[in-house]
């Protein structure tokens, strides 16, 4: 299982009012805990800037992936670190590389790269990126990435990026990283089996995760990161949790984004304790 520190994103439908209230010292006790529990990793979402008609229905608030995580790889030594997801569109991919490639390699490569194409069209122009092509450029920035991760002087020749002779120095000491691609629709997936190692898609049923994973050859070793779907409460309805979990991995699940019912942060933590009861990670889903 993976999760979300409290407070690193605020949805107005679904945060509850104490998560305005945490900030940095919540995030290390949520990522400490989950680190110690054997949770495969702590994800944190990306948008720069969000329009005000925008953030009434989606939120405002969220905390920079790349600063955020890199605070947490330091209270942490095990759990993954995930970006949940960086949207390509906003970074050259060589950005990408020696940022990313710097957090894994401080934080001894423990950086999953979960990635999207962006859904905002005024963010896109707010940055000077490119909305109407994102998913081609997208496609491109990923072969980009892959060519370059862990390279010193990394080459890539493409017909949105073309890059050499120039050194990338530190980065990441391993030669790939895992991506796993985010989205809410078949084309994601496609993304994701031909260009990266996993999913982590929203917005489906249960059954559209099934239908659209059997449309496809799904390599081995492909990680399926679906979403619990409603926050589980594994302390007052543990029965009704442990069935979540079970439609979710019987939707093709190999590791489960999970929510806890909370009013509290003491009440959280002690929800994502009692979680890791009942799906105890297994070894597959622990990082090296």
């Amino acid at each position: 299982m993976g999760l979300m520190p409290p407070g690193v994103i605020a949805h107005p439908a679904y945060t509850p009012a104490w998560e305005h209230h945490v900030g940095p010292e919540q995030f290390v006790e949520a990522a400490k805990l989950a680190d110690e529990l054997g949770y495969s990793h702590i994800g944190v979402s990306e948008h720069v800037a969000v329009p005000t008609a925008a953030a009434a229905e989606r939120g405002g608030t969220y905390w920079d992936p790349l600063a955020t995580l890199s605070f947490l790889a330091a209270h942490t030594s095990r759990i993954r670190l995930l970006t949940q997801v960086l949207v390509l569109g906003y970074h050259h991919p060589l950005a990408v590389v020696k940022r990313y490639g710097t957090l894994d390699r401080l934080s001894g490569g423990r950086v999953v790269l979960g990635v999207g194409v962006g859904s905002l069209p005024e963010e896109f122009e707010l940055l000077g990126a490119s909305y109407s092509d994102r998913g081609e450029r997208a496609d491109e920035a990923l072969r980009a990435i892959k060519a370059s991760w862990g390279q010193r002087e990394p080459r890539f020749q493409g017909q949105h990026y073309d890059f050499s002779d120039f050194v990338i120095d530190p980065t990441s000491h391993r030669s790939s990283v895992p991506i796993w691609v985010g989205g809410s629709t078949r084309r994601s997936l496609r993304r994701a089996v031909e260009l990266g190692d996993g999913w982590q898609p929203f917005g489906m049923t249960f059954g559209g995760y099934r239908s659209a994973l059997a449309a496809f050859d799904i390599p081995p070793g492909f990680e399926v990161v679906l979403p619990a779907g409603i926050p589980i409460d594994p302390i007052g309805a543990p029965e009704a949790a442990r069935d979540t979990l079970g439609r979710v991995h019987d939707a093709g699940a190999t590791i489960v984004n999970i929510g806890v019912v909370a009013s509290s942060m003491d009440q959280w933590l002690d929800q994502i304790r009692a979680a890791a009861e009942l799906d105890p990670p297994s070894a597959a889903t622990v990082a090296p």
